[in-house]
């Protein structure tokens, strides 16, 4: 008798990635007004920009744009069934651009090159590296990002068929910026409705703000959360084989953490609406339900964009941390991360002038 073949997906192994080639992601996902409530009931974002209707459209949008982490989770969610299922970990994130706005009523589709691919010393697991590219239904590239993941081999000891770890830039230039950002008013930028007076003259590189609130990360609100990205990963999911895992219990995904301390820095960074791009990313240690977070950045770096007199860049390291304030600023001790430091994110954002 012949044996059927299985039609249920249970994810790639680290042997079954294969150096340039293309994955086609399923499924399109249509972004709705209801996204967008539900996404800011779970973070609480406040900037004006994303918020209001009326408040885009004066500055020069033609509608509130979607939040940028919401569209970078809806891109990232669609890609884990077929690179991150058997992940071990996601590992980090680089040269990520969003290169156009998103607004409700735009359908976006995902596909990834594999770019690198290199296996552990241990030989159990192996690091793939993809470019991930989200599109709209005009098949105009919102958002393009490289990351790179820690994913379980099938039969551990096979040796690598090809290996390489691709070259990445540290930081995307600051001329590369501002394509997701049309041209704004400045005038008409309402300082008092957006709840903040420091626009992007107001700092300075060097600077460090503590953004002083917590939230408090909740079982049922991460797990929402990850499927309203439709991010099948079974390590925040499934409570029953967490249990054979070495933390015992479900994972946050990375990208909730990130996303908690966006609407954080909003304390600091009021006027700080749209990400331009992500330079690097690192998920230092996990986070599980019942833990609170604090954030606060670093602004590394202020740029002018070329040709653009209505917006200016600040480059931002974004700390976040579990159940440790941050009015010292907490990072690292010699070259190790302190204690309860969860992520370390580097980013560029615009504020307008």
């Amino acid at each position: 008798m012949t044996e059927t073949p299985s039609k249920t997906n249970t994810g790639r192994f680290f042997e079954d990635f294969r150096l340039g080639e293309t994955i086609v992601h399923a499924t399109p996902r249509t972004v709705t007004v209801g996204d967008v409530s539900l996404y800011t009931a779970l973070y609480g974002p406040r900037f004006a920009v994303q918020s209001s209707d009326a408040f885009a459209k004066a500055i020069g949008y033609p509608a509130a744009p979607v939040d940028d982490l919401l569209v970078f989770h809806i891109v990232f969610g669609k890609t884990v069934p077929d690179i991150s299922l058997n992940a071990v970990a996601n590992l980090g994130y680089a040269d990520g651009r969003f290169l156009k706005p998103v607004f409700p009523g735009d359908t976006l589709s995902t596909t990834s090159e594999v770019i690198g691919l290199k296996q552990t010393s241990g030989g159990d697991a192996g690091i793939v590296y993809v470019r991930s590219i989200g599109r709209n239904q005009h098949n105009e590239i919102v958002l393009s990002y490289a990351r790179w993941v820690l994913v379980r081999k099938r039969q551990p000891g096979t040796p690598a068929a090809f290996e390489l770890v691709p070259e990445l830039p540290k930081s995307v230039a600051p001329e590369a910026l501002g394509e997701g950002c049309p041209p704004l008013h400045p005038a008409a930028y309402d300082d008092a409705l957006a709840g903040s007076s420091f626009r992007w003259g107001a700092y300075q590189a060097g600077e460090r703000i503590d953004h002083v609130d917590g939230m408090t990360v909740e079982e049922a609100e991460h797990q929402i959360a990850t499927r309203l990205y439709q991010n099948t990963a079974k390590v925040h999911f499934d409570g029953y084989g967490a249990r054979e895992t070495r933390f015992g219990k479900r994972l946050i995904y990375g990208g909730h953490v990130i996303s908690l301390a966006r609407a954080l820095s909003f304390n600091g960074l009021g006027n700080a609406f749209h990400i331009a791009a992500i330079n690097a990313g690192r998920h230092v240690s996990p986070l599980f339900a019942g833990d609170t977070v604090f954030a606060w950045s670093e602004v590394l770096e202020a740029a002018e964009l070329p040709g653009r007199e209505d917006v200016g860049a600040l480059r931002l390291r974004l700390v976040a941390t579990k159940n440790l304030p941050c009015n010292e600023h907490p990072l690292k001790h010699a070259d190790q991360y302190a204690d309860g430091v969860i992520l370390d994110f580097d980013y560029w954002a615009l504020l307008p002038r």
